[in-house]
């Protein structure tokens, strides 16, 4: 018994000794720094999540529950650090135990953040538009690019909280990044001319356009490196977008997807004008890929040498139709003349010979 009573007379004065020291203010600054972490992670639950489900976008959503778990894992680290730094440890402990707690504070946030990047899917229609393939190629790159600027980002922050001197990693990070963009300055050139196409939106897929150079056709393709092109004989174009970027572009199919059709149409002196007029609107207004509005109209142009040269103006739905349309209007037109019995002239020459005297 008397062993016992001793036994617990040592224990006691121990946590007399104990509670003499400073540990007591560190423990209640620690835990002080819970009850914060604690706090601000019932503020993000109650109050920013509510905020963010008032918005029409899933973006933010995303945002606070990542920032959920590294906010309270931050607040709770910094209790440790302040208590590391408050009451000053014997070195080499000092030095060590600092940069572990900031060691651990930078990883908080940098593992989840890589994650994070790597495994977001961007949902939202003004992001990423169905026919913009490079807007889903530029988000994936982007994407890649921002990874790997993380990583080294976190790298570089451990290695500054540990001392280490970071001039030669930059110096031959440096060189290594001129050797690199001299390498590649044309797969550069055209990547930056996607991008710009792709913010500029010029044109997307299944616009047709015309360049500079003459090609025609529908866009079937933008990438990040180039675009393609299929003419009406279905020859597939491949141009570097560092082209595109630079070149004049005609696009048929902007503003508006409608495209107008000309159909120039002589006829000959002393036909009735009016008669020819309405005749040319009622073939177009028969045709089935005209459209109604807006309506089609024959336009008086010129006296030519042989003709009164008319043009039939009208609509089709979209550019791929021109050739067609032409066609069909054409063969119509020739059709309905010869039976109003209107003539369209060709060209003429009137030859005079004159008699030259005789050499004999």
């Amino acid at each position: 018994m008397e062993h016992v009573n001793q036994q617990i007379r040592i224990y006691l004065h121990k946590l007399l000794y104990f509670l003499d020291t400073d540990h007591v203010d560190a423990l209640i600054t620690i835990l002080g720094y819970a009850i914060l972490a604690k706090l601000a992670g019932i503020f993000v639950d109650k109050a920013l999540k509510r905020l963010a489900a008032l918005t029409h976008v899933s973006f933010d959503d995303h945002i606070i529950a990542f920032i959920h778990k590294p906010i309270c894992l931050t607040i709770l680290l910094l209790g440790p650090l302040h208590v590391a730094v408050s009451y000053k440890l014997a070195p080499p402990w000092d030095y060590i135990t600092t940069s572990i707690i900031k060691t651990l504070i930078i990883m908080v946030w940098w593992i989840p953040t890589a994650h994070f990047i790597s495994t977001f899917r961007f949902k939202e229609p003004y992001l990423l538009s169905e026919k913009a393939k490079i807007g889903r190629e530029v988000f994936l790159l982007f994407r890649n690019v921002l990874r790997i600027a993380v990583v080294i980002f976190g790298i570089v922050a451990i290695l500054m909280v540990w001392n280490v001197s970071l001039t030669p990693i930059f110096a031959s990070a440096g060189i290594a990044g001129i050797a690199i963009a001299m390498a590649a300055k044309d797969s550069l050139a055209n990547f930056f001319g996607g991008i710009s196409i792709f913010m500029d939106k010029s044109y997307k897929v299944g616009d047709y356009i015309i360049l500079d150079s003459g090609e025609r056709g529908e866009v079937v393709d933008i990438g990040i490196r180039s675009t393609r092109i299929k003419t009406r004989d279905d020859v597939l174009i491949t141009i570097p977008n560092s082209i595109m970027a630079n070149a004049k572009i005609i696009n048929e199919s902007a503003p508006v997807p409608r495209f107008r059709i000309r159909v120039p149409v002589g006829v000959a002196y002393g036909s009735d004008l009016e008669e020819v007029s309405k005749l040319l609107v009622d073939i177009a207004l028969n045709d089935p890929d005209v459209v109604r509005s807006p309506k089609p109209r024959a336009r008086l142009r010129r006296f030519g040498d042989s003709s009164i040269d008319f043009e039939l103006l009208c609509w089709v739905n979209e550019p791929s139709l021109k050739g067609r349309v032409i066609h069909q209007l054409i063969k119509a037109i020739d059709g309905t003349f010869k039976e109003k019995g209107i003539e369209i002239p060709f060209p003429q020459r009137d030859i005079h010979l004159k008699n030259q005297p005789s050499m004999d």
